[in-house]
């Protein structure tokens, strides 16, 4: 099977970052987290308007009419800009909650397994539940995801339908998050200079990016092979990778930024911070695992 991108595949993976390069810059991200996460409406309008949300719903429907494997190419550049927002959630609900699609509606999820749920102050919607339910505002660790605490979070089945998508698109967003920490990496290990070189030059630098090049990689396969295949163990498998790559790749951007990476001024610690956040979301590491053995299980008797 051969998984190198078509033509089309290309140019929209390099319409969508010059979109969001253009649209959602680092003064951009810096102002949203000087704004608590608050959502930019006319932002996640623009993205509706460009097809974010509407990207697999039928043309018929008004949609785009591609497919997964499009679909996590799309969510790769929103992770790798470190885009804000329930965007999973918001792009499954496209279809189903009015004004998804077009990025009208911003739709959130109960993708956090219990009471927990993001964006819920900004929210339309909650993917699944009839109406919107009250929340307490609770610490985020991730100053770009504010999180509520429902008192009666509704059955888990609700999410439970979209879990094997939620969790492919969730993958996607931390491969391009651990993408983008080794550009980061390497791009400080070529400036900063120790000694009268570039701290790229040491052994020890060169070993950590190389490290952490294979990780992301290694994830970005497996995400694209089971955004063909549309199987569940291996969606799994994707965001098991997946969250590795992010998680340890944002701590090794930071060891390589030395002090300055620790700094509020830095957008290293933002990766790592939305890392810990989407490990938890849609299918934890447990949840995962628990699919996989079952299913080698099921194909060893």
């Amino acid at each position: 099977m051969d998984f190198r991108l078509t033509q089309e595949q290309g140019d929209l993976r390099a319409g969508v970052r010059d979109l969001l390069a253009g649209r959602y810059g680092r003064e951009a991200l810096r102002a949203s987290v000087e704004a608590g996460g608050a959502l930019d409406r006319g932002l996640w309008r623009e993205l509706g308007a460009a097809g974010f949300f509407a990207l697999r719903l039928p043309e018929a429907a008004g949609g785009v009419g591609l497919g997964m494997p499009e679909a996590v190419l799309v969510f790769e550049e929103a992770g790798r800009a470190l885009l804000p927002g329930p965007l999973v959630a918001t792009h499954l609900a496209a279809g189903v909650v009015a004004g998804a699609a077009e990025g009208a509606a911003v739709v959130t999820a109960f993708d956090l397994g219990g009471a927990l749920v993001t964006h819920l102050g900004e929210a339309d919607a909650v993917l699944g539940a009839p109406s919107l339910p009250a929340g307490e505002p609770v610490p985020s660790a991730d100053p770009l995801t504010p999180l509520h605490r429902v008192a009666s979070p509704p059955a888990a089945a609700q999410a439970a339908a979209y879990r094997d998508e939620g969790a492919l698109l969730t993958a996607a967003l931390q491969v391009g998050s651990a993408l983008r920490t080794v550009e980061l990496a390497v791009r400080h290990g070529g400036e900063r200079e120790q000694f009268g070189q570039p701290i790229g030059a040491f052994q020890a630098v060169k070993h950590l990016c190389a490290q952490m090049l294979v990780r992301a990689e290694v994830a970005r396969t497996a995400l694209y092979a089971a955004a063909v295949t549309a199987d569940a163990g291996e969606a799994a498998g994707a965001k098991l990778l997946a969250d590795e790559a992010a998680v340890r790749n944002a701590r090794d951007c930071l060891q390589v930024h030395g002090g300055m990476g620790f700094t509020w001024e830095a957008d290293v610690h933002l990766h790592l911070k939305r890392a810990w956040v989407r490990a938890e979301q849609w299918r934890r590491a447990e949840e995962a695992q628990e699919l996989l053995a079952a299913e080698l299980a099921s194909a060893a008797t």
